[in-house]
């Protein structure tokens, strides 16, 4: 089970994926309209509810601003390698692949699956060491963002990246030190972006099984943005891109 905490993210998960519900607790002396709102997709999906006094929730959230609400959850499936393949026909001609390297952090993880979903991304590809579990906090931050993208988790990268290749995928990865503008890449065609951790970046290995590496030029004293930022920067990019088509 996993606990999925924040009204926006509840809201999301029995609106979007009403059969992961198991229970709504909610906090008592906590009823205004967006609570009323929460019981009333509980309902609507079977989902039972219950008020719960506010030390239950300190006992229960050892992480993260729950607003009075949290939904016990079935586990939200993470795919793998055989998934992804299963899946690739349904892409369309132009995939879109988020690859996140070493993305440790939970808030991070769940900033990227918000931002992904909003870009229409068909997956997202993680390693299954060295990566954020799908914690409540990463679901909080994705608020619902999480809950209808194909997340694939895989043992090697280096290996994942190298099959893509072998589909027609061009892979393109984010450094602060590549020459090339991200403005400048061709974002036509099957692709997928490879994101690096906020400290080190992209791993050697990721690093050299790129097809070509882009940076996002920066101003004034702040030297690199935030990896859910700079994911939104290069994937509207590539929206931008493939709609002036």
């Amino acid at each position: 089970m996993t606990d999925v905490i924040g009204i926006q993210a509840v809201r999301a998960v029995l609106r979007d994926a009403p059969a992961r519900g198991r229970t709504l607790y909610l906090q008592q002396g906590r009823r205004d309209a967006r609570v009323n709102e929460l019981i009333g997709l509980a309902r609507a999906a079977g989902v039972r509810y219950q008020s719960v006094e506010s030390a239950w929730f300190k006992r229960r959230v050892a992480e993260g601003a729950h607003q009075g609400v949290l939904l016990e959850c079935h586990e939200l499936a993470v795919a793998d390698e055989k998934a992804l393949s299963a899946a690739w026909s349904s892409f369309g001609s132009q995939p879109l692949i988020l690859v996140l390297d070493g993305v440790t952090d939970p808030r991070n993880f769940g900033a990227c699956l918000r931002t992904a979903a909003a870009a229409g991304v068909d997956a997202v590809v993680v390693p299954k060491r060295n990566s954020a579990p799908l914690s409540a906090v990463a679901l909080k931050t994705a608020q619902g963002g999480a809950e209808n993208l194909l997340i694939v988790a895989v043992s090697n990268l280096s290996r994942c990246l190298k099959q893509l290749q072998r589909k027609g995928v061009w892979v393109i990865g984010a450094d602060g030190e590549a020459e090339q503008d991200y403005q400048h890449m061709d974002a036509r065609g099957p692709l997928a972006l490879v994101m690096g951790s906020e400290g080190r970046g992209l791993r050697r290995l990721t690093r050299e099984n790129c097809d070509l590496l882009v940076k996002i030029p920066m101003s004034g004293n702040v030297s690199s943005l935030n990896v859910s930022v700079a994911s939104g920067v290069l994937l509207f990019e590539i929206l931008r891109q493939r709609g002036a088509d």
